[in-house]
């Protein structure tokens, strides 16, 4: 496999609970390393929707930016997702976490209805425009559900997340466990990984599928 293959990932910050879930980003980055591409790591330069304790669950009163906690998952080597260049890259791909539904877009408040942060729209609508692959893990498929009409996506069994995804003009196949939908139509793999009830080898190899069957549409 040749390994000028370019994943552009992007981050909503680094945390499951506001912003990415860390577990997803660190296998996604393995499993596109272990299948001969390479990556480059982005995220908005905007401020989280709010801190979250990990150990209490509530919020802290903190401000925090998410390209700088995106760092922290990157070990620096990350890029503002105004940086962004969709000529350079062959696939782009988001892991999941609740960054996605309050920094990337604003589907943990308004649902259906939600705002898609503007940057990360543009590099959703750029790469489908071009006919390059776009990947959603978790929660994210809501962002491609939510911008691009009638995707098919996987977010696994949860029917109120699959309602506003068909809602929002998507539709939805549920999924179990390391299981991936793929649209091939539109050039989109998804898998559901934490949305399900999932364990760390669940999420590699439900990352893994998403990152070969992606590459397979290249």
């Amino acid at each position: 496999m040749k390994t000028s293959l370019k994943f552009a990932v992007i981050l909503s910050g680094c945390g499951v609970y506001d912003g990415a879930e860390i577990h997803e980003a660190v296998m996604t980055l393995y499993a596109i390393q272990k299948n001969g591409a390479l990556y480059q790591i982005f995220a908005p330069d905007v401020d989280q929707y709010h801190v979250i304790n990990h150990i209490t669950g509530q919020p802290t009163g903190e401000s925090r930016n998410v390209l700088i906690e995106s760092a922290r998952i990157a070990r620096g080597n990350i890029q503002p997702l105004s940086e962004f260049d969709p000529e350079e890259y062959d696939v782009l791909i988001f892991p999941g976490g609740f960054g996605v539904a309050k920094n990337l877009c604003s589907f943990a408040f308004d649902g259906a209805n939600c705002r898609v942060d503007p940057e990360v729209e543009q590099a959703i609508l750029e790469m489908h425009k071009k006919g390059k692959p776009i990947g959603a893990l978790c929660i994210s498929p809501v962002l491609i559900a939510r911008i691009i009409p009638g995707a098919l996506v996987t977010i696994g069994q949860d029917a109120e997340t699959a309602s506003s995804i068909k809602a929002m003009g998507g539709r939805h196949e549920k999924t179990l466990h390391r299981e991936v939908t793929i649209d091939s139509s539109n050039r989109i793999v998804t898998t559901p990984c934490y949305m399900l009830n999932s364990s760390l080898i669940d999420i590699a190899e439900g990352a893994d599928k998403a990152v070969k069957e992606l590459i397979k549409l290249i």
